[in-house]
């Protein structure tokens, strides 16, 4: 019986950040170490990030540079990342804010009483039910990163939100990503 010599293509949650990563800054060239040093990520990491990203034509090399193929990132990111990476939510906990009261949203919601959602993190301002983030490091890069705490607080709305957050996140995340 003769092995197939190529392997199925499997997409992890760092790949999506990466990819975000590097969309939502467009306007800057990266490189690895760079970026690595950003996401505070491995080098190796980033690096086997990009290449599954570029299997999978989420990103493309342009140049000397790396650049986000926005249609299919914008398709993937709003239709597909709730079903490949399914939202975790925890107990309570200290952390950073995400989904309804991330940057975009927390004007739309009313939280009064509510507990919003968080990535856990030691440095967070808020207290709620915990969310894990697509990769542990991401609290840590969105802290420097506005606009990527913005795509990935979306994407989190539209991970465990209902039928509304769900509309709104997606009209948002196609606005950012387009």
């Amino acid at each position: 019986m003769t092995r197939l010599a190529a392997k199925q293509l499997v997409l992890k949650p760092q790949d999506l950040v990466v990819a975000l990563k590097i969309r939502v800054n467009s306007d800057r060239e990266f490189l690895l170490a760079s970026l690595a040093q950003e996401l505070e990520m491995a080098v190796s990491a980033v690096h086997g990030s990009i290449k599954r990203c570029e299997q999978a034509w989420l990103l493309t090399r342009v140049g000397g540079g790396m650049r986000a193929m926005r249609p299919a990132l914008a398709e993937f990111t709003i239709h597909g990342a709730r079903y490949a990476f399914p939202a975790v939510v925890g107990g309570l906990s200290r952390g950073m804010a995400t989904s309804l009261a991330g940057p975009s949203l927390r004007s739309h919601f009313n939280q009064a009483g509510g507990m919003p959602p968080v990535w856990p993190d030691a440095h967070g301002d808020a207290y709620g039910p915990s969310l894990v983030p697509l990769h542990h490091t991401v609290p840590a890069a969105c802290r420097t990163d506005e606009k990527l705490f913005d795509v990935l607080s979306l994407l989190d709305a539209m991970r465990i939100g209902a039928a509304r957050e769900r509309e709104l996140g997606s009209a948002l995340l196609e606005e950012r990503l387009a």
